[in-house]
């Protein structure tokens, strides 16, 4: 069992991870999932959690102290937990990292607004997480998809764990063989002769080759490491 903190300006926003696979994971206590309204933690009357930057420039920066003072709050039931600062600027998200995490007994997953944190805020953390070259109004996002990255993989999360060795960068440097189901024909296109033969080692070698053509082509940097490696 894992635990997931997340310390957030917008709670409701995880209501979306009531469903699908992490909701049932949560109702069957393998993990849990719990926010942090970082407006509590606020400065003065008005619970500021903002300001504007020293040096100028546009927008505000999320202050050192609200975030502090949540960290401390949720670390007090539990010194183990490791905290991940969502941001474009951490490691990218990879498949060897979500193994990583996976192995803690707990993560807490700091989601900013605005133009970012107060550099100081970086101190605070074990790891900093960007899901991809791009920005997003706020970390909401990418800490649910770590969420979601990281109980897949725990078990009894998956109905059927074998899936886990054959999807996309289950060796981080292949993607997954192309799938097919019924109808055996759709708008002039048939499944593969192969996959309809019951020839189960040929159906392997003719998935692993088709892996390996597939990042080929769509992820010539995979095989290029593959290759290194």
């Amino acid at each position: 069992m894992i635990e997931f903190h997340v310390i957030t300006l917008f709670p409701a926003m995880f209501a979306a991870l009531e469903h699908g696979l992490v909701g049932r994971a949560r109702a069957r206590g393998l993990i849990t999932i719990t926010t942090h309204d970082l407006r509590e933690y606020g400065l003065g009357a008005y619970r500021q959690v903002d300001d504007t930057p020293y040096g100028g420039g546009s927008g505000m920066v999320m202050r050192p102290e609200p975030i502090a003072a949540a960290l401390d709050a949720v670390r007090a039931g539990n010194r183990d937990l490791c905290a991940l600062l969502m941001t474009p600027q951490g490691e990218p998200l990879t498949q060897t990292i979500v193994r990583e995490l996976a192995g803690h007994h707990g993560l807490i997953l700091i989601a900013g607004r605005y133009e970012g944190f107060d550099e100081r805020v970086r101190s605070l953390v074990d790891r900093e997480i960007s899901i991809g070259d791009y920005v997003l109004s706020g970390g909401e996002l990418p800490a649910m998809v770590v969420v979601e990255a990281v109980a897949r993989l725990l078990p009894g999360v998956l109905g059927n764990p074998q899936s886990l060795t054959e999807e996309s960068f289950a060796d981080a440097t292949l993607l997954e063989y192309p799938q097919y189901t019924r109808p055996e024909e759709f708008r002039g296109m048939r499944v593969p002769e192969v996959l309809l033969s019951g020839d189960h080692g040929r159906i392997r070698r003719w998935r692993e080759e088709q892996a390996r053509r597939r990042t080929a082509t769509r992820r010539p940097d995979l095989s290029a490491r593959r290759e290194k490696s």
